[in-house]
C-alpha cells in the first residue's frame, strides 16, 4: 500500500486500493493456466497448435486490456483526487472604461470606443455566472454605471450605452472603482477581503481629478490589484469640436499606474489584440485550486479498455473451429 499510495494520486477512499492486490494475482492465474496448456497440448495437433499460436498476441492482448481495466475502474473506486481550478466565491471584477473624446480615434475600427465596447462585451459574457461584474466609466468625472451583480447581461447592455465625453480622469475612475466594492455585503464565513479585480481600459494619461498612481496604490493596500489595457495606436486622430486633433495612446504612464497597483500593464492596438488582452486577464481572475474527485477520468479510461477487450474476445470467438 505504502508503494501503491507514492505512485498513484490521493484517494479519498484509499482502503479500497487493496483491491488491486487481485490484480496481479490474476495476472498470475493466467499465466500458469496459459503455461499449463500449452505443456498439455499434443505433437500431434501441429496444424491446431500453429493457429493457437498465430493468435496468442491478441489473447493475451485482451487479458491485458482486461486486467487494465479492472486496475483503472478500480482506482476510480477508491475517488482519486485531483487539482482543478474552480472560480472564487465572490470574485468580483470591475470594469473601468474611458469614455473621454480621444477614444473616437478611428486608428482602430471602427472606433476605438466601439471596438472596446465589443471587446468589454465578449469579456463579461464569457465569466462564470457566479462572478460579480461592475461597471465604471470615468472621462472629466467618474461614475458607477453598474453596481457589482450576477446580472451579466445588465453589464452587457449599459457597455452598449456608454457615451463620450471630455477629458481623462483616470484617478477619480480607480477610486469609483473601489467605492463600488465597499457595495458588496461582507462575507459571513470569513474576513478574507473579497477576491477583487480592477480591469481599467485606457488611451491617455491623466487629465483631471485626483492622482491615478495615488488611487492606484490604495488599491494594492487594499489588495485589489489594477490591470491596465493601453488601447490604441500611436498614429489616432480624433476629431474633437470640429477639429483634428492627435490622439497617440500613452502606454508608459498606463504601465506606470499598473506597477502601482500591483497589477499587469497590456497594451493592445486592434480589436483583435484587444480580445486576446481579455482573454489573458480572464484566465487569470478569480480562480484557486481545490481539490475534486476524478473519477470519471478512471473510469472512462477503464471503459475504454474493457470495450478493447470485448472486441477482442469478439475476433478470437470468430475464428474458433
Amino acid at each position: 500500500m505504502a508503494v501503491i499510495a507514492l505512485l498513484l494520486p490521493e484517494f479519498a477512499e484509499p482502503g479500497r486500493l487493496t483491491a488491486l492486490l487481485l490484480i496481479p494475482l490474476l495476472g498470475v492465474g493466467y499465466l500458469v493456466l496459459h503455461l499449463r496448456r500449452r505443456a498439455g497440448r499434443g505433437s500431434d495437433a501441429a496444424e491446431l497448435g500453429m493457429v493457437q499460436r498465430d493468435r496468442a498476441w491478441l489473447r493475451h492482448l485482451v487479458v491485458g486490456l482486461a486486467l487494465l481495466s479492472l486496475a483503472t475502474l478500480t482506482m476510480a473506486w477508491a475517488k482519486p483526487q485531483g487539482d482543478v481550478l474552480v472560480p472564487r466565491q465572490r470574485a468580483t471584477v470591475v470594469i473601468a472604461m474611458d469614455v473621454s473624446y480621444s477614444m473616437q480615434a478611428d486608428d482602430v475600427k471602427p472606433t476605438r470606443l466601439a471596438a472596446a465596447k465589443l471587446a468589454a462585451r465578449k469579456f463579461v459574457t464569457d465569466m462564470p455566472a457566479t462572478y460579480n461584474v461592475a461597471l465604471v466609466k470615468f472621462a472629466r468625472n467618474a461614475s458607477l454605471v453598474v453596481p457589482p451583480t450576477q446580472d451579466h447581461h445588465q453589464v452587457t447592455d449599459a457597455i452598449d450605452g456608454l457615451e463620450l465625453a471630455p477629458a481623462t480622469a483616470i484617478g477619480e475612475g480607480i477610486y469609483t472603482s473601489l467605492d463600488a466594492l465597499n457595495l458588496l455585503p461582507p462575507a459571513a464565513d470569513t474576513n478574507e477581503p473579497v477576491p477583487a479585480r480592477i480591469v481599467l481600459l485606457s488611451d491617455g494619461k491623466n487629465t483631471v481629478g485626483r492622482s491615478a498612481f495615488d488611487a492606484a496604490a490604495e488599491a494594492r493596500a487594499r489588495q485589489t490589484p489594477v490591470d491596465t489595457i493601453a488601447y490604441g495606436t500611436q498614429t489616432g486622430i480624433a476629431v474633437i469640436n470640429g477639429e483634428k486633433v492627435a490622439v497617440p495612446v500613452d502606454e508608459l504612464e498606463l504601465r506606470d499606474i499598473a506597477v502601482a497597483g500591483g497589477g499587469k500593464a497590456y497594451a493592445a492596438k486592434s480589436a483583435g489584440q484587444l480580445q486576446e488582452v481579455y482573454r489573458d486577464i480572464g484566465n487569470s481572475l478569480g480562480y484557486m485550486q481545490k481539490k475534486e474527485e476524478v473519477s470519471a477520468q478512471y473510469a472512462g479510461f477503464g471503459l475504454v479498455c474493457a470495450v478493447l477487450a470485448c472486441l477482442g474476445i469478439g475476433s478470437l470467438a470468430a475464428r474458433w473451429p
